[in-house]
């Protein structure tokens, strides 16, 4: 099922809840949806249910588990001044409840979490973070993980649609996969894949970065010749956010990505991850019911 609704600690939420799609594939076990939004404001609005409070971190413990199982492994940071403290070379990335509360749900901020479950089964989730820039709304991908044992199932693109506002215009991921771009490519974008525009990034990715809440996407430093024309760095569109994970997998992925047909963001820089973000037409959200997920 789907639930709607805002549960930060101490403050007011609404709940909805409506059927989630069932993914079938191949006899595999269909999967259902839920969804949580955080604000940080005590006036909710109680439009799509009744008012009630619930305190507590929810499913972050949940969540961390998940991240830190399946995220990925640290790589070989520069050596210092250059880098800072990582964890060990080849071991995994871990981020506790705490440290993943304070990053995908910052305070002062509008933030949602979808989970997916198969047999019971956590199989991924995705976090979005929401801010305006001038008139319109930005919906920000913060992180998305799906359990390896899980993938290529469409299960990401499930998650993000079910984070959809119908009044979200722009919407943006940083990631060094990528999977996890395709997926917001899928989900809301009203361009086919690799033929992504990326004069909206090139105009208005700085504007719309400064502006967030989020200290990792406001701090990175955009990087690529999209942004810089001298940049030999083979990467087209993206940050230098000085986090380095290993790239062993996400080049890997990237090969067979361009193998089928292209990839519009470049090449993967040490430390480096891909940035796309684009706007959309405001549209009216979509009936679940509706939606053809594969």
């Amino acid at each position: 099922m789907f639930d709607f609704s805002y549960l930060p600690p101490q403050t007011h939420a609404h709940t909805t809840k409506d059927p989630a799609p069932a993914i079938t594939q191949d006899c595999r076990a269909p999967a259902s949806t839920e969804k949580t939004d955080y604000a940080q404001r005590e006036n909710a609005d109680p439009t799509h249910g009744n008012l009630h409070t619930r305190t507590g971190y929810g499913g972050l413990e949940d969540a961390s588990q998940l991240f830190s199982e399946n995220y990925g492994v640290w790589g070989q940071p520069p050596p210092p001044p250059d880098g800072r403290s990582f964890g060990k070379p080849g071991s995994r990335v871990k981020m506790s409840a705490s440290r993943l509360r304070a990053q995908c749900l910052p305070e002062a901020s509008r933030s949602s979490y979808a989970r997916v479950t198969v047999d019971g089964t956590l199989a991924g989730h995705a976090f979005a973070c929401r801010w305006q820039h001038g008139d319109r709304q930005v919906c920000w991908i913060t992180q998305l993980v799906v359990h390896r044992d899980y993938r290529e199932r469409r299960l990401a693109t499930t998650l993000l649609l079910a984070l959809l506002d119908s009044d979200d215009d722009i919407f943006g991921i940083m990631s060094s996969h990528p999977a996890a771009c395709k997926a917001l490519s899928r989900a809301f974008g009203n361009f086919v894949f690799p033929q992504v525009p990326l004069d909206f990034a090139r105009q208005h990715a700085a504007g719309v970065m400064a502006a967030s809440p989020v200290s990792y996407v406001k701090n990175a430093r955009l990087c690529g010749n999209l942004f810089n024309s001298g940049d030999a760095s083979g990467l087209k569109c993206g940050v230098d956010s000085n986090f380095f994970v290993d790239h062993a997998e996400p080049l890997d992925a990237l090969s067979r990505v361009k193998d089928l047909g292209g990839w519009p963001l470049g090449d993967l820089p040490d430390g480096h991850e891909f940035l796309l973000v684009f706007d959309v037409a405001r549209r009216r959200r979509p009936r679940f019911s509706q939606l053809a997920v594969q």
